[in-house]
């Protein structure tokens, strides 16, 4: 735990780092999961708040980055943020302490923000207070919003005019939304009574036009006050962000972004004209569902993705935007999750499950459907045919001109988006973990993407399985679990005195004790010994080829509770937080974890980087 605040010691770290070919050391949490100074426990996190700064300051000269979740606006019903909006952020990382002081013309009183914090239920718990705080977020927004207009700042009325204008493009719609979010007294558009309301960004005819642009005009006159409260929460947001990153640059750490695939309501409904009617996001059968996932997501039409002559329709044209947004507010980059989603996309029909014999389909791998074939890349001369429609090595054969059309929105707009931001490609952070379709590792291989390694996914009975230790290959990315994995203290507890627990220690005996004399009762000691396995299991995280590694705040902190369990609701998920006590909170051990990566690499490597070992050994 003591070198988390010695400089020195962190130093030494970063050099054992570097010894064992690391690029790139990143911490993951997401905004909730944040922790607050004293006495300033609002229910939900944010790195904007005191409590994100300590951390920062606390993480400094060890981690290159700070890898977010995704930080889009949520639903009221729903605390995933993988549900969130493409634009608007959520307002739940405002940090409401900034606005009771004189910086912000004191526009939140300090009797407000005490209520908060004294009434929150979890106040004294590492959870979030989600169904609290976003009630109370709102109020204290709004109250903060009505001391702003009667403030009327000269200097802070010009940046908000200012927000609004560099942000019509998307800000016009979500605020109107918003209002029509109150109008019908749900924040989910499906539920809305009327059918012009539901269409009002898509009309179909000049008569629909006409008659939406008066509606418009009509609720926006109604909820003009509404409408340009939204506008001001997230201009407070956008500002609070801006400094943040500033701050963090200042002690030497960036961001990293972390975008889903899928489009939230909000965006659903707004640009509901560029996504396929009747259509749903989701994913094939396999051996954890039997029927596939429905997510329910819409799917982008493809044909809305491009012109005739290749450049980008209207489709294109957003979706550039969004990633060119998030690179520029994320120096450090971008993950998305999961890019089998822009590559190869599993579709399947509104209100039908996502599989095969229903009609669900890989959206540009389905030659043989009676729909999709007008999207196929393949020919059905491509395909296996021995295997099912669902698996996902069906597509045999593929020219480089189809892997190129497999990956046109990678390169066009993802790639393309870095680029013009001044990143490289090796920004983008690809989840591909899982079983991945042909098209989309040679589109993965062809564009030359960091995809990621999961040591915990590791298949013991596969030699060559791309988990394990001795098959990671430098150019990527690698790290124990992520959100949705158990922490390694509670896997390595999983696998005491098992089965399977024997056949993982035999292969890490085999990867990092390669030259011990003694291997058969290393394993002995592993398969029964928790601390043993779980400290093992670190070292192969190190000890691997991998350039870069991740490290999920629940792995790092030694934690015993999970931060999402899929397939799972409730309270239980995504209500995880770093205590606000965190410095005082034992850590995983990293100077002896480095040293033994070091030494597993062997007796030659040791001798080089004696005095690297030395230096952590010393470390307390």
């Amino acid at each position: 735990m003591g070198f988390m605040n010695d400089s020195k010691s962190k130093k030494t770290i970063r050099k054992a780092l570097s010894v064992l070919g690391k690029k790139n050391f990143v911490f993951i949490m997401h905004g909730g999961s944040f922790p607050a100074a004293p006495n300033e426990n609002t229910g939900f996190g944010t790195i904007n708040s005191n409590g994100g700064k300590i951390f920062i300051e606390y993480a400094q000269g060890l981690f290159d980055a700070i890898q977010m979740g995704p930080a889009g606006k949520t639903k009221s019903t729903d605390a995933s943020p993988y549900t969130g909006t493409i634009f608007s952020n959520n307002p739940l990382f405002i940090d409401l302490k900034e606005l009771t002081t004189k910086k912000w013309g004191f526009i939140l009183s300090d009797k407000t923000f005490k209520e908060i914090v004294d009434n929150n239920p979890n106040k004294d718990k590492n959870k979030t207070s989600y169904s609290y705080i976003i009630n109370k977020q709102e109020e204290a927004l709004t109250e903060a919003y009505d001391r702003f207009i009667m403030l009327n700042d000269k200097h802070l009325n010009k940046e908000f005019e200012s927000y609004k204008i560099q942000n019509k493009s998307w800000l016009d719609n979500d605020s109107l939304y918003e209002a029509l979010s109150i109008e019908h007294g749900s924040d989910y558009w499906h539920n809305w009574k009327s059918e012009v309301d539901k269409n009002l960004l898509n009309p179909k005819s000049n008569e629909e036009k006409i008659e939406f642009a008066k509606r418009i005009e009509d609720i926006t006159k109604k909820y003009s006050k509404e409408i340009d409260r939204y506008k001001f929460i997230q201009f407070v947001l956008s500002k609070q962000n801006d400094e943040t990153r500033e701050f963090a640059k200042s002690k030497g750490m960036k961001m990293i972004a972390d975008r889903q695939v899928a489009f939230s309501d909000r965006d659903e409904w707004a640009y509901q004209s560029l996504f396929l009617d009747g259509w749903c996001l989701g994913c094939p059968p396999d051996y954890f569902s039997k029927d596939g996932q429905a997510w329910g997501f819409p799917v982008v039409n493809p044909e809305k993705l491009y012109n005739g002559d290749g450049t980008l329709g209207e489709a294109g044209i957003l979706m550039k935007n969004l990633y060119k947004k998030m690179f520029r507010e994320n120096p450090g980059g971008v993950r998305i999750d999961h890019i089998v989603g822009l590559i190869d996309p599993w579709v399947y029909k509104k209100g039908s499950k996502p599989k095969p014999e229903q009609g669900a389909g890989r959206l540009f791998s389905s030659p043989e459907h009676e729909f999709l074939k007008k999207f196929a890349i393949p020919s059905v001369e491509d395909l296996d045919m021995n295997y099912s429609a669902d698996n996902e090595k069906r597509v045999k054969y593929l020219t480089d001109d189809q892997i190129k059309k497999y990956g046109r929105l990678i390169e066009k707009i993802v790639i393309a988006a870095a680029k013009e931001e001044g990143l490289t490609k090796d920004s983008i952070v690809c989840e591909d973990l899982g079983t991945l379709t042909n098209p989309v590792a040679k589109v993965m291989k062809k564009y030359d993407l960091l995809g990621m390694r999961l040591t915990q996914f590791t298949v013991p009975t596969e030699p060559e399985d791309p988990y394990r230790c001795k098959n990671i290959t430098p150019h990527c990315w690698a790290m124990v679990g992520t959100h949705d994995n158990k922490p390694v203290n509670i896997w390595a507890k999983s696998m005491i005195n098992t089965h399977e627990g024997y056949l993982h220690v035999k292969n890490l005996v085999e990867d990092l004790f390669f030259e011990a004399e003694n291997k058969d009762e290393i394993i002995v000691k592993m398969t029964n010994d928790k601390e043993f396995l779980k400290e093992t299991k670190l070292v192969e995280l190190f000890a691997c080829q991998a350039e870069n590694i991740q490290m999920f705040f629940t792995d790092f902190f030694d934690m015993n509770e999970t931060y999402n369990t899929p397939g799972t609701s409730g309270d239980r998920n995504w209500s995880l937080r770093l205590p606000d006590n965190f410095e005082q909170m034992k850590t995983i051990n990293l100077p002896q974890i480095l040293k033994k990566a070091i030494i597993s690499r062997g007796k030659d490597f040791a001798a080089k980087n004696k005095g690297i070992i030395e230096a952590l050994d010393e470390i307390k």
